[in-house]
């Protein structure tokens, strides 16, 4: 039922094609996933997903158990039916959105008690309750309960928290009953390369269908989480897909394809859509400024996506000025597209054994220093 097949790897890096097969389809990797943290990507439609060619989406366990709750959305026969997505679907565990609660939470062996964002209640997540919200959610695959500890962190408390983790991820597989549902585990560690390791192998060990790279894009400089990357890699089985949770900027995307990175989500895009920013293939583009006031050419002359086709920046200006909702739907269109189209690309340089080429052109373009 779920199986990843690994299609092509690149000549020069640790760049690789896949496949990963799922219930409810199968997704190309390396691919960039949209998140729909509350059952919707925000603005958009599924139908605008579709068009963006938009291949998995994700959702999130933790606002999802909040509002409208769990139950909820079972008895709605699950996320599938309740969004009307047909196509693969991933929840995180509600762990990033729990221990960033910071102030308003409190761990413990068994699990976490938090307070509500939204009113102040308590609730309490174990290991087996992330997996039983997540089983009654229905996605395709749901990720372990993991704590993920800020930047910075020092070794002791991270080497207990990577203790924690596997813990609870054996929970996690002992609590976890659907065989149409992928479980995959997370590797921690902080920004320490024993640790890292550590994780990596522990995890591993478990012999799940696919691992989450979590604790990453949290605050560190980026070198510094692309070193992390290089001492996990080389352990990584080759017929498992690897995700880095929570990375979607176009550097970040490059360097974690070039490093053998298979799966990335991001709110990135649609939250800088809703403040009047794009991406482009010459760097972002403040749409809102007054610079863009009388400027009717498109964002992206590059770009395929229906906002690029159809609109300028003057009016997408107009838009964001006017508070207009369609300045938000339009600019998420696009950005989300913008990534989608770029992974696609990807995937080109990379059956073509040019994915370092590809990299430069694409950061000499974009404005980014190339070190590679």
């Amino acid at each position: 039922m779920f199986r990843y097949e690994l299609i092509k790897e690149d000549k020069h890096t640790n760049a690789r094609l896949g496949r990963f097969h799922t219930p409810h389809g199968s997704f190309d990797t390396p691919v960039f996933m949209p998140v729909g943290t509350q059952a919707t990507v925000k603005a958009l439609t599924p139908k605008n997903l579709e068009e963006i060619k938009a291949q998995i989406i994700l959702s999130n366990t933790y606002h999802l158990y909040l509002r409208p709750g769990h139950d909820l959305v079972k008895e709605a026969g699950g996320l599938h039916n309740f969004m009307n997505w047909n196509k693969p679907i991933l929840t995180d565990s509600g762990g990033f959105q729990v221990f960033s609660l910071s102030d308003l939470r409190k761990i413990t062996e068994e699990g976490v008690t938090f307070r509500s964002h939204l009113d102040g209640s308590s609730h309490f997540f174990s290991p087996e309750q992330a997996i039983n919200i997540q089983n009654a959610l229905g996605a395709d695959i749901i990720m372990a309960f993991d704590e993920c500890i800020p930047y910075p962190a020092d070794h002791d408390y991270t080497d207990r928290s990577v203790d924690r983790t596997i813990r609870w991820l054996d929970r996690c597989i002992k609590a976890h009953n659907r065989d149409d549902q992928a479980l995959f585990g997370i590797i921690q560690g902080g920004m320490y390369e024993d640790l890292r390791l550590k994780s990596t192998l522990e995890t591993l060990a478990f012999d799940l269908p696919g691992y989450g790279i979590g604790g990453l894009s949290v605050g560190e400089p980026k070198d510094l989480m692309y070193q992390m990357l290089d001492v996990i890699m080389p352990h990584m089985p080759k017929n498992k897909p690897r995700y880095l949770m929570g990375v979607g900027s176009p550097d970040c995307l490059l360097e974690g394809v070039i490093r053998g990175v298979d799966m990335f989500d991001c709110v990135l895009p649609t939250r800088i859509a809703r403040n009047g920013t794009s991406l482009t293939s010459r760097g972002r583009v403040v749409v809102r400024n007054a610079s863009y006031e009388r400027d009717f050419t498109p964002l992206d002359p590059d770009c395929d996506c229906y906002t690029c086709q159809n609109f300028t920046k003057a009016y997408l200006r107009h838009l964001i000025k006017a508070n207009e909702i369609l300045a938000s739907t339009l600019l998420s269109i696009h950005n989300l597209r913008f990534l989608i189209k770029l992974m696609e690309e990807v995937k080109m340089a990379i059956l073509e054994d040019r994915i370092l080429e590809y990299k430069n052109e694409f950061f000499r373009k974009y404005g980014y220093d190339s070190k590679s």
